[in-house]
């Protein structure tokens, strides 16, 4: 009886065994929530460069000092609303090659008449060292601390017209399938900190990934890769 037992325990022990390994275990192996939204900005970004509409948006993403990526934007309220969202931060160097990603959140509250509810996807390119400094250095408030305009759609106004005005950010959204001006003006924009020591497994700021670049994570070249390919020509 006892060496039944012990037969049956093994063999239960092996397919256990096998079923640990062929079977993905969460905690482990699926992606974290980090991961999960550098994906989804990948996705985000490949949405604005395949439409013909964002000539503009590729145009200043070429010469910009950086971008912050949010795949989704909840916004909310009725008579008292605001917007939340959590996204990434990437800066373009001089040589144009494009940093890993820190993570952000932001903020923005709002009163007015409002109902409902609205999910958009939004990215704001930043096309001054002083608006990608004050990102990096501390929270801060766009249309306060730094100036922030809707981006251009369409193909009438060149890049060299919107460059030259004095614009720190530009916004581009997108919501139920459509490109639109999306005000980022009262927004508050926050790094999580917690969220760079999960992603790169050791205590690092947003300056550390996106100016310094001393660290990395290989799983964010497909989103760098997509930010270039978006750039025009």
């Amino acid at each position: 009886m006892l060496r039944k037992f012990n037969v049956l325990k093994n063999t239960l022990g092996g397919l256990v065994a096998g079923l640990l390994f062929v079977l993905p275990v969460s905690s482990a192996i699926a992606d974290s929530d980090q991961q999960q939204l550098v994906d989804k900005a990948k996705i985000t970004v490949d949405a604005l460069k395949n439409q013909s509409e964002m000539e503009q948006f590729r145009k200043l993403l070429a010469v910009s000092k950086g971008v912050v990526v949010f795949p989704q934007v909840l916004k909310a309220g009725f008579i008292i609303g605001g917007a939340g969202g959590t996204g990434v931060l990437l800066g373009r160097n001089a040589e144009g090659s494009w940093s890993s990603p820190a993570f952000y959140s932001m903020g923005q509250a709002s009163i007015g008449l409002q109902i409902g509810a609205e999910a958009k996807e939004l990215v704001l390119v930043i096309m001054t060292d002083k608006g990608l400094d004050a990102i990096i250095k501390n929270k801060v408030k766009l249309g306060g601390d730094l100036s922030a305009a809707v981006g251009p759609l369409g193909k009438n106004v060149g890049v060299s017209s919107t460059t030259n005005m004095d614009v720190d950010i530009f916004s581009f959204a997108k919501t139920a399938g459509l490109f639109i001006g999306a005000s980022v003006e009262g927004s508050i924009l926050d790094a999580k900190d917690d969220w760079q020591q999960a992603y790169y497994g050791k205590q690092v700021t947003a300056r550390n990934v996106v100016v310094l670049r001393s660290v990395d994570n290989a799983k964010s070249d497909a989103l760098k890769d997509a930010l270039k390919e978006a750039e025009a020509p």
